[in-house]
């Protein structure tokens, strides 16, 4: 799986929330394309309810109307991508949306932790799949300390490691951060200051960082 190289300056930054299953689909499609192209990817967690509260609000009235032909079809959308990328997608969960701030607080805390990040994919993963596949309710403790124990990952240290004053604000700068250059969603791919956004929007990112003068 790629990396995260932040110093490599043809490297994707992928903002990302685990709550979004057009995020799902982007973490899965963009791996193997940035391996096939030699790039990095700099995974920068983010909480997309804090986006979408500070420059986003019409998002939330879009989503009560499920049954509007535009809803549907995003529906029938997603299921169709899903299908193409090999997930498994349940839409919408049993508890949605889902407080994801745990979750994400734990993904920085693996980033950050050079003894865990090799780690923060799968955990990525199975919190992904633990919410869109088997519907689970990623806002509890014994989720994330389930996903915890089957990627080899100290319950205690992992939950100890999302309390610290230094992950919270860490994950309310990252999110900051993808506000003040332009995102209004997830998921959102910066090649430098050229943003991308969308699952959609992968293969355009990709040729975007292939472009990049290579490191030196």
């Amino acid at each position: 799986m790629t990396s995260a190289n932040v110093n490599s300056p043809d490297a994707i930054e992928f903002f990302f929330d685990c709550s979004s299953p057009w995020t799902y689909l982007a973490f899965r499609n963009i791996q193997p394309l940035a391996t096939q192209h030699g790039i990095a990817i700099n995974w920068r967690p983010v909480l997309v309810g804090g986006i979408f509260n500070t420059v986003n609000q019409r998002m939330y009235a879009g989503r009560e109307d499920v049954d509007s032909p535009r809803n549907r079809y995003q529906l029938k959308d997603l299921q169709d991508c899903a299908h193409q990328a090999g997930v498994q997608i349940a839409f919408p969960p049993k508890v949605f949306p889902v407080n994801s701030v745990k979750a994400m607080r734990g993904c920085l805390w693996l980033a950050q932790d050079p003894s865990h990040k090799a780690q923060l994919l799968p955990f990525i993963e199975a919190t992904f799949a633990a919410y869109f596949t088997l519907e689970a309710d990623i806002s509890q403790d014994d989720v994330l300390a389930e996903i915890c124990q089957k990627n080899g990952i100290a319950v205690d240290a992992f939950l100890a490691g999302i309390a610290l004053p230094d992950t919270k604000a860490q994950l309310k700068a990252n999110t900051d951060e993808a506000i003040a250059r332009g995102a209004f969603g997830v998921p959102t791919f910066f090649i430098g200051s050229d943003m991308y956004f969308g699952n959609d929007r992968l293969s355009l990112a990709i040729q975007a960082a292939t472009k990049l003068p290579a490191a030196t």
